[in-house]
């Protein structure tokens, strides 16, 4: 134990100006001073040096910690001491005693055969008045017959208990009281002894030994042989263990990963392990769980939520006999409805006589379901346990197709694989819708197309409307005309659009060249960024090298198309197969 004084700053200041600017600072303890006080600790734990003194001439325990050894620096003390641990006498002084308390009942030697002015009219007590008096209301109050005058209580003291006191559970205890069950007991000693005495007067034979292994056969229960215990009879203790290791831990009850499922987190194995044995000690979770009352508990419970959802006002633990009651009209109108319901279709469409039919197992006297026994007739091996589904349909397949929706994927596109269509719900074609294209460009009408259209509309319109009429030559002449001069100006803009479109196609090849070679640099820095991402996780994480110097930036288009492109998509079913 290391006695560190530690001193407030307004006695180190005080302590500077009573010794004079001549000193400096008292200076820190050096490596050597540290060593000593350290050799000096180990010294008086060993037994070897004296024990540290307090101020009130006692050893200090060189093995108490130095958290509890050391006093705070307000405490100011200038040696080693502990009386900061022990009870303060200015702070003892303002609190009650541990044997004052509250106290009970009523003074007994003091019972007034007067009544007495101020007094409670009622019982003649002085203590209270008559709105708090506990006695029964008399006829004719005490101030008026002056007969059987209550005895007054006690005039409690007031009590300023500390922290202790208030939580003292024997506070107020009278160890008098002690002495009545002493009294007690010695009563039934003495009684016991006399019993002994007269069996012995009417059987001389018996003997104490008898009587004694009689009285305190219940006294040893330590000798008998329980599963868990361990009995020391020198010390006569007894020692229980944690679990019985005669029990069987459940994980090992069935081995087998496709028996009855084991939680390892709860510890709880949900179905029996062994369902094919004859005679099984242990049934499973489940079985616990669902057996007894347990079932109705639980149905109740489920049927007075479902009540208090539609606005019925009833509760399990609040109202069981209620709900009990409404629990079994409910039971009894759906069976009803139920049965008329299904009486009321069979008499419509008939057919009582295929609900009547014995089960298929017993009609073909045969079932797929494999099964084995042994040659006692026991079963071994029983049907294989069913796994769980999805609740979503799985492997519909619609319109004539061979597979499902999403198993075949193109450029970005989900389709199905039979016929390599794109479209959803639409029919399948089978192995020559592959080879039809399917994405054919509409193009869209130019204004000399809508033009040419027009005319010919106009032309059998004006043939129709005009071949009684005697003009048709002049009509005639007049549509060649305007024929000749639409033809010249399709062939003037025909030449104007290829030169455009001969610009615009080497302008776009330019760009798209320019395009591709920043799509394929930045596709070999995204395969290089990879390689460097890979290695480093292959390696310790303690090696890899740090760089905080690395320019941000936001990536171009190219760069994200790069990494669309070299992403790996985990997700995606179709991606080994590609």
């Amino acid at each position: 134990m290391t006695t560190t004084v530690k001193m407030a700053v307004s006695q180190i200041l005080r302590n500077k100006d009573e010794v004079g600017d001549e000193e400096d600072e008292p200076k820190k303890k050096s490596r050597e001073d540290w060593r000593k006080a350290k050799e000096l600790e180990e010294a008086r734990k060993a037994g070897t040096a004296p024990a540290a003194v307090d101020e009130t001439g006692k050893d200090i325990n060189p093995h108490i910690p130095q958290y509890i050894a050391t006093a705070p620096w307000y405490y100011g003390t200038a040696g080693p001491t502990l009386k900061h641990q022990r009870p303060q006498e200015d702070r003892e002084a303002q609190f009650t005693k541990l044997d004052k308390y509250y106290n009970k009942g009523v003074d007994a030697t003091k019972v007034a055969t007067k009544y007495r002015k101020g007094a409670c009219e009622n019982c003649g007590a002085l203590t209270h008045k008559k709105k708090d008096c506990l006695e029964r209301p008399r006829k004719i109050g005490a101030k008026f017959t002056n007969a059987g005058i209550a005895a007054d209580e006690f005039s409690q003291p007031h009590l300023n208990l500390s922290y202790d006191g208030k939580r003292d559970r024997w506070n107020g205890y009278d160890p008098a009281q002690h002495k009545a069950i002493i009294e007690e007991y010695q009563k039934v000693e003495d009684a016991k002894r006399e019993l002994r005495a007269q069996k012995l007067e009417q059987d001389p034979t018996a003997t104490e030994d008898d009587d004694k292994e009689e009285e305190d056969e219940d006294k040893y229960v330590d000798e008998v042989d329980m599963p868990g215990t361990k009995v020391d009879s020198k010390q006569r203790i007894t020692v229980r263990n944690l679990r019985i290791r005669e029990d069987t831990a459940k994980y090992l009850r069935n081995l087998d990963p496709n028996s009855a499922y084991y939680d390892p987190k709860t510890r709880s194995m949900r179905d029996n392990p062994n369902p094919n044995a004859t005679e099984s000690e242990y049934a499973g979770e489940n079985f616990v769980r669902w057996t007894g009352e347990s079932r109705s508990h639980a149905s109740a419970q489920a049927f007075a939520w479902d009540a208090q959802r539609r606005g019925l006002d009833v509760h399990l633990l609040a109202e069981p006999t209620k709900l009990q009651m409404l629990q079994k009209h409910y039971q009894r109108d759906t069976e009803h409805y139920k049965t008329q319901m299904k009486q009321s279709v069979l008499e419509k469409y008939g057919g009582e006589e295929h609900l009547k039919v014995p089960p298929k197992e017993l009609l073909l006297a045969q079932t797929e379901v494999f099964t084995r026994y042994n040659r006692d007739g026991t079963l071994v091996q029983g049907p294989e346990k069913q796994l769980a589904k999805s609740k979503y349909e799985e492997d519909v397949l619609i319109n004539n197709h061979t597979s499902v929706w999403g198993s075949y994927w193109r450029d970005g596109q989900w389709g199905y694989k039979c016929c390599h269509s794109f479209i959803k719900m639409s029919y399948c074609v089978g192995e020559a819708g592959k080879s039809v294209v399917l994405e054919v460009p509409e193009e869209k009408p130019s204004t000399s197309t809508v033009a040419e259209t027009t005319e010919k509309a106009r032309k059998e319109k004006d043939s129709s409307s005009s071949s009684s009429s005697s003009s048709s030559s002049d009509s005639s002449s007049s549509d060649s005309e305007q024929e000749i001069r639409s033809k010249t100006e399709k062939t003037s803009k025909k030449k104007k659009n290829k030169k455009k479109a001969k610009k615009k196609k080497k302008k776009d090849q330019k760009e798209k060249k320019k395009e591709e070679d920043k799509l394929k640099t930045a596709l070999e820095m995204e395969e290089r960024q990879q390689k460097r991402a890979d290695y480093l996780l292959s390696i310790d994480e303690r090696k890899r090298s740090y760089n905080s110097m690395v320019e941000v930036k936001a990536p171009t288009e190219e760069e994200m198309e790069a990494y669309r492109m070299k992403r790996r998509r985990e997700e995606d079913p179709m991606s080994q197969f590609l």
